[in-house]
């Protein structure tokens, strides 16, 4: 990647888990590559298609790990849900939901009344995302109010959550292909990344062109789809999901591939210390 391109760059929209940390452990390089954006003067938000924490939960778990951040640096699959609803089906008021407890506040204090697993209960729509405490009543629940035509939407397609664990966590894209499956029906909208409304926001918000905004990720189906669709710069690290062979055999390619956002860091560094120089 030619060192002019990273030098548009005032702005970064990052991943996090696979990215700045795995599970409950932060990288290293983490703190010290954010400092370096700030040194710089490239501001960052981060993006997460993993909708089990709210932002209140994920800004307090940022905390715990070290890393301060405010409400408008955090932007997650379940409020790109959320705005799709209210864009999309404004008329929908009662949900059945797939998802966590912090999930299932995001939306309750957005105005919606979530339903138990009753059959007398009948929503106005099913919200499938990525659920760590899922029981399998409640995923049948799920599939029969499909079955009776009911809207329904996915919070992120990923397959599978990264982790530092000897597990693999079935995330939301995992659970929906479970559904469409047993139901026949596939979701009218699954949101966060690829969906370039994840990153549109920030564009706008910040007043970038698409050149300015560097959307770093540890998966190509979704951060780096995101990325090429916007037409913004895609970097992926290796510390994530994606091998590195994965990565060389990939096409279209991301703009830059790195192992981790130390080395993406040292990039843009020697960029403008071109800048500097001249």
């Amino acid at each position: 990647m030619h060192p002019e391109q990273l030098r548009q760059v005032r702005h970064v929209a990052l991943d996090m888990d696979g990215t700045i940390y795995s599970g409950g452990t932060l990288f290293k390089f983490t703190i010290p590559f954010l400092a370096l954006l700030r040194e710089l003067g490239i501001g960052y938000t981060f993006l997460t298609n993993n909708p089990s924490k709210n932002v209140a939960d994920y800004l307090q778990h940022l905390q715990r790990m070290g890393i301060a951040a405010s409400v408008d640096q955090l932007y997650t699959s379940t409020q790109a849900t959320i705005e799709y609803l209210q864009g999309h089906l404004p008329e929908v008021r009662r949900l059945f939901v797939l998802g966590t407890p912090s999930m299932c506040r995001a939306f309750e204090s957005a105005g919606y009344s979530l339903l138990p697993d009753d059959p007398n209960e009948e929503p106005d729509a099913v919200v499938v995302g990525f659920d760590l405490t899922l029981t399998y009543s409640r995923l049948c629940r799920a599939a029969w109010w499909i079955k009776q035509g009911k809207p329904y939407v996915g919070t992120n397609p990923d397959r599978v959550c990264p982790t530092d664990q000897p597990t693999v966590l079935v995330d939301c894209g995992a659970i929906l292909a479970a559904l469409e499956t047993a139901t026949g029906r596939a979701p009218q909208a699954v949101l966060g990344k690829p969906d370039v409304a994840m990153l549109r926001g920030i564009l706008q918000r910040y007043n970038l062109a698409p050149q300015n905004l560097a959307m770093v990720g540890d998966r190509l189906y979704t951060d780096i789809v995101m990325a090429q669709r916007a037409g913004s710069v895609g970097v992926l690290v290796l510390t994530g999901e994606t091998a590195e062979q994965e990565a060389a055999d990939y096409s279209p390619k991301p703009e830059l591939i790195v192992p981790s956002l130390a080395e993406f860091g040292g990039l843009l560094q020697a960029a403008h210390a071109q800048t500097a120089i001249r």
